[in-house]
């Protein structure tokens, strides 16, 4: 009788660690001896690292029997006979002991069927498996009373895949994949790994083999450690019901909306080592507090998606699944935006699916070819950031990265995406030469694949998750990309208005002499503010690459410095448009932004920088109190000039308005150091009015100019307006009057 029936050719790629089908030859089959008829079970296993291995059973009186395996090559490849020929297959485990005498008895993971139903690989196939994070990766599981992890991973040109980890000592003969035909999903169900796990994809493809961090995977190590983590997700228990059921009404188009832009890794460093970044936790009792205390209504995190290079801030992850490991576990950041939502303030991610970069254990080349990427590097790699962009064609890349938004949503109750560098997937010459793009199938520049995911990723995130903000970082002139997709829009919630933050800025940085001279800079806005639902953006990206800070972008002496940033906050805060501040800028920090540094706290012992404070949390406390301010930002109704033209003086006047038309506010700014008095604005009706905000207060470390808190406006035209009022205009300031209703 031969010893076994196992082909030579399975086992030359068995013990090399690269069988495509080893369900086939591992684990328990049927066996049949022709010379007697009979038939019987053997099991085969691979264990390099054993010494001896068992096939052990249970009795029907709970007994166990064990029937010693035979070697059948010296790489750790054992099989037994099984003296059972019932057709009911038997269960069993497999006890080994390896060359230190350590035993160890575990379940055979070829004993176990595939997780993966085949409606699971239709849709996958299809690209429409939104929650595909529910099923690939390395997904915890109950079989038959086992609890394992069922790992699985794309990869269809792949020779073979094996799983390695902490947990068979990186041997990637060990736990070798089953292929999924024709999904080209490898999947293994490994029992007895549990949370904590480390773990990769060994990937065999043109003779050669890579080690894969997981696509899908939902935590890893800390850079530069590369592997993947077994979490469970599921373990944290949310507190933030109240604000879920009311998500809508702060995310509303009309409603108050501040964001907090901010770096995790940089916000604040321990004062006793400054090396270290803060937890979790620590920014949980830190951060969110003084969120509360200034204002904002919402924060925007840095992308908190993992990636090797701390000095890519984020934007260059690996790892669209994974929570950065640089501050803590999954469970802390759950924590972190559950303690937000407590104190009522949304959450938003920056989102990357524009590009990936180039490391050898992410996503280029996943499994020998152009996987996620183009192969062509005329559509594949981006010439600016030396990184490779996703082929949005392809139904696997599109559903793989609308999992990922869906997945925030989902898990992490995100209460927005902000989409990074949409410009850079809508053209295909984008920051290319005419010899290093090619054009689309009518000839044209546009993007039409990246189009489509674009808009099915809106549609998507909003039909799961109504009431969440997709918001497009997009700085050119596309038509509709805050419009709906049935409008044949992109179907973002809101746009960054760059154009405003560019001409804004270059005003600002004008020297008050020279800026009537450039008045058109800052009514120019108006022409274009409601074409699209406009986010006003002063981000991390205007305080880095030797642009200054926000404070040393303005002219002037130190005084100066500070009424300018006042003046253009409160110019800010007053224009339609909803508003974003980066972390520093609001207590004006006098040093560009450092990732490898904390801000510049100590700062906020000078009256200069708590009055800028101050300014900031009141502008944000008047945005939410007045409907005026915020109900109506994204349509004309909302705004009027009244005095646009005075160029000579350097002053603007508008008026503000909210749903009810009879709401409304007068806001007058003077972009000059020269006090205004006896200055006469048009108003559209007499009575009383206050003064309900000055940026040049002496509380925000002002001059005090202003005009006693009450004006009184008397019937007499002036700038197109039945009544008019004079009053004082502080220099370099902006005062914001509201008429006494009753009156």
């Amino acid at each position: 009788m031969p010893t076994t029936d196992l082909p030579l050719d399975s086992l030359a790629s068995l013990v090399q660690g690269k069988h495509p089908c080893p369900g086939n030859v591992l684990g328990l089959h049927r066996r049949a001896f022709p010379a007697s008829g009979e038939q019987t079970w053997s099991v085969r296993t691979l264990l390099p690292q054993a010494g001896a291995a068992w096939v052990v059973q249970q009795t029907r009186d709970g007994q166990q029997t064990s029937s010693p395996m035979r070697r059948l090559h010296p790489s750790g490849l054992f099989e037994a006979t099984l003296a059972d020929s019932s057709s009911t297959p038997p269960s069993y485990l497999i006890r080994s002991v390896d060359h230190s005498q350590t035993m160890r008895q575990t379940h055979d993971p070829y004993s176990f069927p595939t997780m993966l139903t085949d409606f699971d690989l239709h849709l996958l196939g299809e690209g429409r498996h939104w929650r595909s994070y529910e099923k690939i990766g390395a997904q915890l599981f109950d079989v038959r009373g086992v609890r394992g992890v069922n790992f699985s991973v794309w990869a269809p040109n792949a020779e073979a895949v094996s799983v390695i980890g902490d947990f068979n000592g990186w041997d990637g003969r060990t736990h070798q994949m089953h292929k999924r035909i024709p999904s080209g999903i490898w999947e293994l169900f490994i029992p007895e790994v549990g949370v904590g796990a480390l773990y990769k994809f060994r990937i065999h493809s043109c003779g050669t083999y890579c080690d894969r961090s997981d696509p899908y995977g939902f935590s890893a190590e800390i850079p530069p450690r590369t592997a993947s983590k077994v979490v469970d997700l599921t373990s944290y228990r949310w507190n933030d019901d109240d604000w879920m059921a009311r998500r809508n009404q702060h995310n509303a188009l009309d409603a108050a909306i501040s964001i907090y832009e901010c770096h995790l890794g940089s916000w604040r460093r321990p004062v006793d080592d400054p090396r270290r970044w803060l937890s979790y936790g620590e920014l949980e009792r830190d951060l969110v507090p003084y969120c509360r205390e200034m204002g904002f209504t919402h924060v925007e995190l840095l992308p908190p998606t993992e990636h090797p290079l701390s000095a890519s801030w984020g934007y260059q992850t690996i790892g669209l699944f994974a929570a950065t490991s640089r501050y803590g576990s999954p469970q802390e950041l759950m924590s972190l935006i559950d303690a937000f939502h407590r104190e009522n303030i949304g959450v938003i991610i920056d989102w990357v699916p524009a590009h990936f970069p180039r490391d050898s254990h992410g996503l280029r080349r996943f499994d020998g070819t152009a996987l996620y990427e183009h192969e062509d590097p005329r559509q594949g790699e981006h010439p600016d950031w030396g990184t490779l962009i996703f082929n949005y064609g392809r139904n696997e890349v599109c559903n793989y990265l609308i999992s990922s938004a869906l997945f925030w949503l989902d898990r992490y109750h995100i209460d927005g995406l902000r989409v990074d560098a949409v410009a850079s997937m809508l053209y295909l010459d984008y920051s290319r030469t005419s010899d290093q793009w090619v054009p689309n199938r009518f000839g044209g520049r546009e993007n039409l694949e990246a189009i489509d995911f674009i808009k099915e990723f809106n549609v998507q995130v909003h039909c799961h998750h109504p009431g969440v903000l997709t918001i497009a970082e997009e700085s050119t002139a596309w038509p509709g990309v805050s419009r709906p997709t049935y409008t044949d829009g992109l179907g973002f919630s809101l746009k960054w208005n760059m154009g405003w933050m560019n001409d804004t800025l270059r005003y600002m940085r004008h020297d008050p002499i020279h800026r009537k001279y450039h008045h058109n800079e800052l009514t120019f806005s108006l022409i274009y503010a409601f074409h699209e639902n406009f986010v006003l953006p002063f981000s991390h990206d205007e305080v880095v690459h030797g642009k200054g800070s926000m404070l040393n972008q303005m002219p002037g002496d130190v005084w100066q410095k500070f009424a300018n940033l006042r003046l253009l906050y409160s110019y800010m805060w007053c224009h339609p448009g909803k508003k974003l501040l980066f972390m520093g800028c609001e207590f004006g920090q006098w040093s560009e932004w450092n990732f490898e540094e904390s801000l510049q706290w100590h700062l906020l012992q000078g009256e200069s920088h708590q009055g800028l404070s101050r300014c900031v949390a009141d502008l944000n406390g008047l945005l939410q109190r007045e409907p005026a301010l915020h109900q109506v930002d994204f349509d004309a109704h909302g705004f009027e000039w009244i005095d646009c033209q005075n160029w000579q003086d350097g002053t603007l006047v508008f008026c503000r308005r909210g749903h009810d038309p009879d709401d409304f506010l007068i806001v007058c700014c003077n972009l000059t150091p020269i006090v205004r008095r006896n200055y006469c604005v048009g108003v559209p009706i007499s009575g009383t009015f206050y003064e309900i905000f000055n940026s040049d207060s002496g509380w925000y470390g002002g001059s005090n100019i202003g005009n006693a808190g009450v004006l009184q406006a008397t019937h007499g035209a002036y700038n197109g307006k039945p009544c008019s009022i004079e009053l004082s205009l502080p220099p370099l300031g902006t005062i914001v009057l509201k008429p006494k209703r009753d009156e």
